[in-house]
């Protein structure tokens, strides 16, 4: 269940970076690699923050 809500946050994470530089730079492939790394970043930010 841990792993479900830390990935799940991480999508949804991504997801927003992802739009959020779409708007800003009308570039879809920079958005999509901004999107991945924020979702890879908060992966590791909320495996760490979430406990056991």
């Amino acid at each position: 269940m841990r792993a479900a809500l830390v990935l799940f946050g991480a999508l949804v994470a991504g997801g927003a970076v992802t739009v959020l530089t779409y708007l800003s730079a009308n570039n879809s492939a920079a958005a999509v690699l901004a999107g991945l790394a924020g979702a890879g970043a908060s992966t590791i930010a909320l495996h760490g923050l979430i406990g056991h």
